[in-house]
């Protein structure tokens, strides 16, 4: 049986009873399906940085504290102390990036469609008018 990886355990091993700020802290990101490196981005630090937070190495400011909290939808005291209802390991049903993303591919394969339709119907025009032409 191949080695569980690093997250693995730190989901089997999660308890609230025993966990740090970071295991709080990882616990919440991955409940939103965030990568260490998404999370990073969204929040404005570097990877080592979260990484450092999650490994208990380092604690956020009080500003990025509550950044955190707003962003993994985690209650501010249960991220700091455990204490209340953390939250779930549900994903969130859609992307907000993946999603803009899929709406700009969608609306230019649109702007394409609509460019050949236009081209479509000047061709149809010039023959209708030189259908109509007196002879």
């Amino acid at each position: 049986m191949p080695a569980p990886s690093d997250d693995a355990e730190l989901i089997e091993d999660y308890t609230d009873a025993t966990s740090t700020f970071g295991d709080r802290l990882g616990h919440a990101r991955e409940a939103m399906g965030l990568t260490q490196a998404e999370l990073a981005r969204r929040i404005g630090v570097r990877v080592q940085t979260l990484r450092n937070w999650e490994e208990d190495r380092a604690e956020p400011r009080a500003n990025r504290l509550q950044l955190l909290a707003g962003m993994l939808n985690a209650p501010l005291v249960w991220l700091m102390s455990g204490q209340g209802a953390g939250p779930t390991r549900e994903r969130p049903e859609t992307d907000p990036a993946r999603d803009a993303g899929a709406v700009l591919g969608e609306l230019r394969r649109l702007r394409a469609d609509q460019a050949a339709l236009v081209e479509r119907m000047a061709r149809l025009e010039k023959r209708l008018r030189a259908a109509l032409e007196p002879r």
